[in-house]
């Protein structure tokens, strides 16, 4: 089925557009029973399950005159993969629900899927089923599914004495967030930071075979998920300053925008960079860079020893 290139969701209706959805997801081995049936079957053969859930609501988590269907697709997919990154898992399966305005465009839907199949390859995982309804706006719910194959790397397992790193691109989305929700579209490498993430998805597994205390990806805010390991952990963090080298990209929106271009890589999310705690700077591996350390005291986040003014990151409510 091919839908005219003005068919709406209304005019394609809820089986016609599953059936054109399905063809957008190849399936990998491990699926037994794919989309279709009233629910999937997947093979299992070793390791943890490891299972999490997101959403992604239209006007908080995306605008669709900020971002394409495609960009939305991949954004949809990097956060729920990055996730299992965090535990030091690896995905192998995901379902995507889709709520949406009857009238919106049928080829919307379909550049969404597109985006979504794209960011899932990058690591091998299949969209094995899902859903689609009517709504106000734009809704996306997702359900990832995947496999540890060493013990899961939780977030309350840091220790007074370890040391805080991070990998992956910090600071760039919320960059490019800044420039978009200014009316501007440059620099265009934060923009596109922040339309599509690129998450370090080989880097979890890596730290949790090096040892890795506790874990999490940076969707919040790098200091606002730091708190989650203080307080998961019951330790205290803390953050330098001069740990970070600013890129020049941040440097320029900190200028026009007067504020401080530090701030965007202490406050700000959606790159999903992941942030660690090791037992020793020894036991980081390559590619992670030491950003602190975990302390005794009251669980919470410092920076250079003191309380910080400035963002620490999103709030749900």
């Amino acid at each position: 089925m091919t839908f005219p290139p003005d068919a709406t969701l209304a005019d394609a209706g809820e089986f016609g557009l599953i059936s054109e959805l399905v063809g957008l997801f190849p399936q990998g081995e491990h699926v037994l029973v794919g989309p279709g049936d009233d629910a999937a079957v997947l093979r299992v053969r070793t390791g943890h399950v490891v299972v999490s859930t997101d959403l992604m609501v239209e006007g908080r988590h995306f605008r669709r005159d900020w971002s394409s269907a495609e960009d939305v697709g991949h954004r949809a997919a990097a956060q729920n993969l990055s996730d299992l990154n965090a535990m030091g898992g690896r995905a192998h399966s995901l379902t995507v629900g889709i709520a949406a305005p009857p009238d919106l465009p049928a080829q919307w839907a379909l550049e969404f899927a597109a985006g979504f199949a794209a960011e899932c390859g990058l690591v091998g995982a299949s969209v094995v089923g899902g859903d689609v309804t009517r709504a106000d706006e734009v809704v996306i719910a997702v359900t990832v599914i995947g496999a540890c194959l060493q013990a899961p790397v939780v977030r309350s397992g840091a220790e007074p004495g370890d040391v805080l790193a991070i990998t992956g691109r910090q600071g760039w989305a919320a960059g490019g967030l800044a420039v978009l929700g200014r009316g501007f579209r440059s620099p265009r490498v934060l923009v596109e930071a922040y339309r599509r993430p690129e998450p370090p998805y080989d880097a979890g597994a890596v730290a949790a075979a090096a040892g890795a205390t506790s874990m999490i990806d940076v969707s919040d805010g790098l200091l606002a998920d730091a708190g989650h390991l203080a307080d998961d952990s019951g330790v205290a963090i803390d953050v330098r300053r001069d740990a970070f080298e600013v890129p020049e990209p941040l440097v320029a929106v900190g200028a026009a925008t007067g504020a401080d271009p530090l701030s965007f890589i202490l406050g700000g999310g959606d790159d999903h960079a992941l942030l660690a705690t090791f037992p020793d700077a020894a036991a980081v591996p390559e590619g992670w860079h030491v950003i602190g350390d975990v302390l005794e005291g009251d669980p919470g986040v410092t920076v250079d020893g003191g309380a910080y003014d400035g963002p620490t990151g999103w709030t749900h409510f």
